[in-house]
């Protein structure tokens, strides 16, 4: 039986032509880059070739780009060390942010170093930008941390809009790109963003690596201490070939955005219609169906209640189907989805949220509808 996998906003397959860019870094060129010798200065070479091509395709500085080793250390490096280095006392997020976020601020607060204030949603999930001008308004200088790209529900954050009120009250803004990072272009003359995050298996490149944008001027201290690497803001021997595998990932990503947009939003398309179709009483959870503030590559869906609506996933699984129930860092808990519980979803309805990539196919949506519709006790779509 040949596996579909529907788990992209987890991690995504490596690209071929992304390992071939990486393959000389693990065979010939293995020097250390911090040494002054022929070996290293080839690698230094390569990584800081590497961080052009970012800051290019993100058009900012080199300067301003620092890998990391993946987006929870981007996120952490830009929160705690804000809050540390420039007397921020207060902390503006939501409740359906990723855990490197959340746990990061509510870490801050037990510490009594910041106070954390949680913006109002409203029924779909989407920021009140009334009442986060409102928390700005009554509040000391803040810190705004809100994601691009919802990582469960793919709800949309007006960036823009944020970042103008964030200069209007002198506020530092950090936002989690890490689900729209290679998936929209990020113009960083353009965002009035302090700090912005990436991580490579999220768009065909390896994990273990990421990197932080930090604009210039916004100077904190590092966060891994022990070395003079990354200008001295991360110590540790860099993942060289990690580096070099972003760069060339995000790369084609940039290249192929536009065609690979059309194919996937088509294919999420695709599938609400034949989910509507195929289920009764079907659901959805976030705003999907209004493509301009919704990410394309999520679809989190909401079923019917069944008897065995705890076994969804279980059940997909054996149909060789790979999907999940909300966030990729909450699998294998029985906590459940702290962004659904947000949203007051119903518990009695089962969620599973399916995310595309370049190589999902169509036939492919229609197998998993197909399935679906047994699983939930509903005759076979044609």
């Amino acid at each position: 039986m040949k596996r579909i996998y529907l788990d992209n906003a987890a991690t995504t397959p490596l690209d071929p032509v992304v390992l071939e860019e990486m393959l000389p870094l693990m065979r010939e060129q293995f020097g250390n880059p911090s040494s002054i010798h022929g070996h290293g200065r080839v690698v230094r070479s390569a990584i800081e070739k590497a961080r052009k091509k970012v800051a290019e395709l993100l058009n900012t500085s080199p300067s301003e780009i620092f890998f990391t080793s993946g987006g929870t250390e981007a996120d952490n490096t830009a929160i705690r060390n804000t809050v540390l280095a420039k007397g921020i006392k207060h902390i503006i997020t939501s409740p359906l942010e990723h855990h490197a976020v959340l746990h990061t601020a509510e870490h801050l607060e037990k510490e009594g170093l910041a106070k954390v204030s949680l913006v109002e949603l409203d029924s779909k999930g989407y920021v009140d930008y009334a009442h986060l001008e409102e928390l700005l308004r009554t509040n000391e200088p803040s810190l705004i941390s809100l994601m691009h790209g919802n990582n469960e529900i793919g709800n949309l954050l007006d960036l823009d809009r944020v970042g103008q009120l964030a200069t209007e009250y002198k506020a530092l803004f950090h936002s989690d790109t890490v689900q729209t990072m290679g998936h929209y272009k990020h113009d960083l003359q353009q965002l009035k963003t302090n700090f912005i995050v990436g991580a490579a298996h999220k768009f065909h490149g390896p994990k273990g690596v990421g990197f932080l944008y930090m604009q210039a001027g916004t100077k904190i201290p590092p966060f891994i201490h022990g070395g003079a690497q990354e200008r001295n803001m991360r110590g540790g021997t860099e993942n060289v070939y990690g580096i070099v595998g972003l760069a060339k990932a995000l790369e084609i990503a940039y290249a192929e955005m536009a065609e690979h947009q059309q194919h996937i939003q088509g294919l999420k398309t695709h599938m609400i219609a034949r989910l509507k179709e195929a289920i009764p009483e079907i659901g959805f959870n976030g705003n999907p169906e209004t493509s301009e503030q919704s990410l394309y590559t999520v679809l989190n869906v909401s079923f019917p209640p069944t008897a065995d609506s705890e076994m969804l996933l279980f059940n997909l699984d054996i149909e060789g189907i790979s999907a999940s129930g909300g966030s990729a860092c909450s699998s294998g808990s029985d906590v459940g989805s702290h962004v659904l519980r947000a949203l007051k979803a119903d518990p009695s309805r089962p969620s599973a949220r399916f995310s595309f990539s370049k190589y999902t196919t169509k036939e492919e949506i229609d197998t998993v509808v197909e399935k679906l519709s047994v699983i939930m006790g509903v005759e076979k779509v044609s």
